[in-house]
């Protein structure tokens, strides 16, 4: 039948880009219905009693509506529990082919595109654009065979796809006949569903159900490889488990709802409650996205640092006196943070080395300068970019870096305004930090920390003294692509421009 030689072909697929392998079986092939269950097994990841359910893919038919498949809302990454629809690629009455993008999905990490495993037609389409937070596995839409079956679903909901997503009575399998089906290929499938009805209901109620047999060798109890597994990751034991599978077999559904918690997880539990009241606050996609990213510096970029102490005297003279041009002609007024920017910029063009980024085969060495400034908000740190930073004044700086700051707290920021940034500024000096170390921010090569300026008595020659400001900066680079002279080369040419502010606007 061809709907079950595509879901057969589909149910080989769909685990491929979740890293598991499908089981799959006919529980119907003797009444001619097309039901099929596909249940994928996770490799190298705990599967959750949660999981176990939502692996589940049902193409079903019945008397009231044509053979159709429920789509729910697929698991994009390893960390996802929910998505929201951004927008529906595919209209209703569509065609799809297989591999076709059905909608982009907003996950933790960034926006993916859901992709069709089956060809069709887009028959219902049950949850908006702009739904929020739907959990993976709750039904979103309904794929068909036939384009003439898609007028069926027209007042199809929720409630129905809950319904048709689960076997029908007369779909499930006695124990006789699952005792037909060869030990390995329906064991899973089996923990897909409850216990399998009496066969004679008319007879005296029995006893309900007991402890797994045990061979009679005395070897193992009888439990499915999956179940094992579990138990494993768990740390618990198979005796005295309840099997639900054929025969009192235990499977994976047995184990997570018996499991008796480890040694090692009543300590952790005994831990816990020894730390006094605490609040979990949820972490938002910014700042998930920032704690992947840095955690991928540090365990793949050979980091070092390079410190150098700056004289601002001159550069603190000369913004009080460009501010007080500013002031008169209401033109804002420039920070030492603008200099900064400024400066790099131009110690980049100096010293190109720095501006560059690693790929296998190539040093990549870009010719602008797009200088990225770290900003803090609610949300998580962004980092929003002064594109061409070389070519501007320090007054259109300024402005940028306002107008980005100022989105970037509004959660307005657009990809254009945090893309294609090749140096990071972090300055910490409004908040009284004197020197620190920042995390290169890939796939840049650098990353420049700021400390405030504080006052420092130096030698004017002989016996005078004076006190003059100072700001200590560290560059923090990729050792692969910069290496340490070139890394200072960049530091004494920043420092150029810093003790001598004046080259800045030649």
């Amino acid at each position: 039948m061809r709907v079950a030689a595509r879901l057969a072909a589909a149910a080989r697929r769909v685990g491929s880009r979740n890293g598991c392998r499908d089981l799959l079986t006919s529980s119907s092939a003797r009444n001619g219905t097309n039901a099929w269950q596909c249940e994928p097994i996770a490799s190298g990841r705990k599967l959750s009693l949660e999981n176990a359910r939502l692996w589940r893919r049902w193409l079903a038919s019945s008397s009231d509506l044509p053979a159709h498949q429920v789509l729910t809302m697929p698991a994009l990454s390893p960390t996802m529990t929910a998505g929201s629809i951004s927008a529906w690629k595919k209209q209703e009455g569509e065609k799809v082919e297989q591999g076709d993008v059905l909608a982009d999905i907003e996950t933790d990490k960034a926006t993916m595109e859901m992709e069709s495993m089956e060809e069709g037609y887009l028959a219902k389409i049950i949850l908006p654009e702009g739904s929020q937070n739907v959990n993976v596995g709750v039904p979103v839409a309904i794929l068909c065979e036939e384009e003439e079956a898609v007028s069926a679903f027209s007042n199809y909901t929720p409630s129905d796809a809950d319904t048709s997503s689960s076997p029908s009575k007369s779909q499930k399998q006695t124990p006789q006949e699952e005792a037909k089906v060869p030990e390995g290929k329906a064991v899973e499938s089996a923990e897909a569903q409850s216990p399998p009805p009496q066969a004679n209901v008319a007879s005296s109620a029995k006893p309900g159900p007991a402890a797994a047999p045990k061979p009679a060798d005395g070897s193992r109890a009888l439990a499915s490889p999956l179940a094992r597994r579990i138990a494993r990751e768990l740390g618990t034991s198979l005796e005295g488990m309840v099997g639900t599978g054929p025969g009192g077999r235990i499977v994976a559904i047995d184990v997570h709802e018996q499991a008796v918690p480890s040694a090692e997880a009543s300590t952790a539990s005994a831990m816990a409650a020894a730390y006094p009241e605490y609040v979990d606050i949820p972490n938002t996609t910014v700042r998930k996205i920032t704690a992947a990213r840095l955690l991928e510096s540090k365990q793949t970029i050979p980091h070092y640092y390079l410190s150098i102490e700056c004289n601002v005297e001159e550069l603190m003279k000369l913004r009080a006196q460009l501010n007080e041009t500013l002031a008169a002609s209401d033109g804002g007024k420039l920070s030492v943070n603008d200099f900064v920017v400024k400066a790099s910029a131009l110690a980049l063009r100096k010293v190109p080395e720095c501006n560059a980024s690693w790929n296998e085969d190539y040093i990549r060495q870009y010719k602008e300068a797009n200088i990225n400034v770290a900003v803090q908000t609610e949300h998580g740190l962004m980092v929003p970019v002064v594109p061409k930073a070389c070519g501007k004044g320090l007054a259109t700086i300024s402005t940028e870096v306002k107008a980005l700051a100022s989105k970037a707290k509004e959660g307005k920021l657009t990809p254009e305004d945090f893309s294609g940034g090749t140096f990071t500024i972090s300055n910490l000096g409004m908040f009284g930090i004197k020197q620190f170390c920042a995390i290169v921010n890939p796939p840049q090569a650098c990353i420049l920390a700021v400390g405030g300026a504080y006052p420092k008595v130096v030698s004017l020659g002989g016996e005078s003294y004076a006190e003059r400001n100072h700001m200590t900066v560290t560059l923090s680079c990729d050792h692969r692509v910069v290496d340490g002279a070139v890394g200072a080369q960049w530091l004494q040419a920043f420092k150029g421009y810093v003790e001598n502010p004046l080259t800045m606007i030649l």
